[in-house]
């Protein structure tokens, strides 16, 4: 070995040693957990409705409304709701529904636990916080439906169950809220953005998501068996996934598989849950998304919910249509069609027949992942833009709207990671969705961005403008 070659391996192993278990930046998660009727949507809606990141309603897609990107006092989280916990109940519904609160207390990094101050707790109650101070996850107590000091009292109760401290809120009024999110600011994990640091803006992270048994892993496999690239395997933040540095035409990148489903759960009908969950700790870790699917089960609900939340994240999205190896011609057809259609409302993202277990085309999936996350750090220069746009209001202007003529005055793109542009107009609500659509597809069709979410933002024109 030659002394450079030496000092490369030396400071390619300090890189190496100084990876955190996860992506530094992700937003963490949040759930709210309790038995039913204490008020947890209510609270959910309440913490939610301050910055919703989901603005948009795009057909095709099945929206879980039970998941939202917002924010306590500056910090951005994912805020996780649950059904009610109701261990004792003999409903195979209510023990599905105990499942994935415990499913959620697993794999997320605060539990916001919810009863009802106004009653004494009930066996339900006492279930679910013994499970909460067994699982030593950080948890804060919430005693819901306090409108008055007398109220405070009957929530004083609650202490006898161990617990060290309890936050009299009314989620309906709004009361107690600023002290809820002041404890969730103390609980969150701290943000980590050593990974950022040790790879720099420039390492792609590319996230495998998807079903059980759409051929995550064998993915991941197949490419560092046929590469040997492998530098580094580093347990995730979320439990059995897996953070892979590897390199590609001689760029450092990272692979998120998520394959860890813990498939013997399935039988409480907690598996789509789990994968729900861990998609969003990949997601926000990545960049980019590969969403692989088994083409001879064919796409089914939970793959357009991850696509759905891989799009209102902002991400660039590669489809994998994997096991085209056990179709014949037409059924092969069938699969591309169906899946199309379902996954419609990202008819932007590449779409990879390939056969992970034959190796075809597998590097032809890696190569557009990596193409995608090209596209979405992709930035127009303004002058280049606005020709553009020209050219697009001379041959399609905004229709006039409520008997106002809208107007467009000039476009820029405002930040990459996803591509997001900002139009300057003098009516902002006027400017119809189908002329957003428009707008979104020219842009598509002028400077490409396959493969990768874009946004387009319309504002007045401001006093110095």
């Amino acid at each position: 070995m030659t002394e450079s070659e030496g000092k490369k391996k030396r400071s390619r192993r300090e890189r190496e040693d100084a990876l955190p278990a996860g992506a530094g930046g992700a937003r963490p998660l949040v759930a709210i957990v309790g038995r039913p009727n204490v008020g947890k949507s209510t609270l959910f809606n309440r913490l939610a409705g301050r910055r919703i990141a989901i603005v948009e309603d795009v057909a095709g897609v099945t929206r879980d409304r039970h998941y939202a990107d917002t924010s306590a006092l500056g910090r951005e989280y994912v805020l996780i709701d649950t059904g009610g916990f109701d261990p004792e109940s003999d409903d195979p519904m209510a023990e599905s529904i105990a499942s994935q609160v415990k499913l959620a207390v697993e794999e997320c990094d605060v539990v916001v636990c919810v009863v009802d101050g106004t009653t004494d707790p009930t066996p339900a109650d006492r279930e679910a916080i013994q499970l909460l101070r067994r699982s030593d996850k950080p948890t804060i107590f919430v005693a819901n439906k306090i409108d008055s000091q007398r109220q405070v009292a009957t929530a004083l109760t609650y202490y006898e169950l161990g617990i060290e401290s309890i936050l009299p809120v009314a989620a309906l009024h709004g009361n107690g809220i600023g002290d809820l999110e002041e404890a969730l600011l103390r609980a969150l994990p701290p943000p980590d953005h050593k990974l950022e640091a040790v790879l720099g803006e420039d390492a792609p992270r590319i996230a495998i998501v998807g079903r059980p048994n759409a051929g995550k892993s064998s993915l991941v496999n197949r490419i560092l068996g046929e590469n040997r690239l492998v530098v580094d395997d580093r347990p995730g933040t979320t439990v059995d996934s897996i953070d892979t540095l590897v390199e590609h035409e001689g760029q450092e990148l990272v692979l998120i598989d998520t394959a860890g489903m813990r498939r013997k759960r399935s039988v409480h009908g907690g598996i789509e849950g789990l994968g729900v969950l861990q998609a969003i700790r990949a997601m926000e870790r990545s960049h980019c998304v590969v969403l692989m699917i088994d083409a001879h089960t064919g796409p089914g609900e939970q793959d357009a919910k991850i696509a759905g939340l891989a799009h209102e994240r902002g991400r660039a999205i590669v489809i994998g249509l994997n096991k085209m190896d056990l179709l014949d011609e037409d059924e092969r057809k069938r699969a591309i069609e169906r899946t199309r259609e379902i996954l419609r409302f990202i008819s932007w993202a590449p779409l990879v027949t390939l056969s992970v277990k034959t190796g075809r085309a597998v590097q032809k999936l890696f190569g557009a992942a990596v193409a995608a996350v090209e596209e979405h750090r992709k930035r127009i220069p303004t002058a280049e833009l606005n020709r553009f746009f020209e050219e697009v209001l001379e041959s399609h202007p905004p229709p006039t709207h409520g008997g106002r003529a809208v107007r467009l005055y000039y476009v820029t793109q405002a930040q990459i990671r996803p591509p997001t542009f900002v139009a300057i107009t003098n009516f902002p609500d006027n400017v119809h969705w189908s002329y957003r659509r428009y707008v979104e597809n020219q842009i598509r069709q002028r400077f490409g961005f396959e493969g990768s979410s874009i946004r387009v933002h319309y504002r007045p024109k401001s006093r110095r403008e």
